[in-house]
């Protein structure tokens, strides 16, 4: 249904393996030389629970606005993407402080034997919750063909 890669906490006390290539990489670009370029805070967390009915999966976006967040099921792949333009203009006494920042994200899902049509959304409390009823799994593709 999904392809993800499992999350792993990194720790003081994780021993590595020497011939790990993963560890090696993200030991290196998760080094404090390289805080500015790999620092995870512009990617957006997603949960994925399953039940016999649907998916559920929740992407935490802080910040965001509900009109920010755009949702498309196309065939088998769910994106979610958040565009963000920040605009902050205050102006004091004797300075002017004026300062931009935009962001964008997205995270793509590949999902089978959803019903696209039924899938719910709500966003609440910088959390989106994204329902996908699954088909119906009594409907067999199996059919005997008889041999004239």
């Amino acid at each position: 249904m999904f392809s993800l890669v499992p999350f792993r906490k990194r720790g003081l006390s994780r021993q590595r393996d020497f011939w790990d290539m993963d560890s090696i990489f993200d030991s290196f670009f998760n080094d404090a030389m390289f805080p500015v370029y790999f620092a995870p805070s512009g990617q957006m967390k997603v949960d994925i629970k399953e039940n016999e009915k649907e998916y559920i999966l929740e992407a935490e976006i802080p910040g965001a606005k509900r009109d920010e967040i755009n949702l498309e099921i196309d065939e088998s792949r769910l994106t979610i993407s958040v565009d963000r333009n920040e605009e902050i203009n205050e102006e004091q006494d004797n300075y002017i402080r004026k300062e931009r920042r935009t962001c964008s994200m997205s995270r793509s899902f590949a999902v089978e034997n959803i019903l696209p049509e039924k899938a719910t959304a709500k966003f609440e409390n910088g959390v989106l919750t994204i329902v996908l009823p699954k088909k119906d799994a009594t409907v067999s593709k199996y059919r005997r063909i008889e041999i004239q």
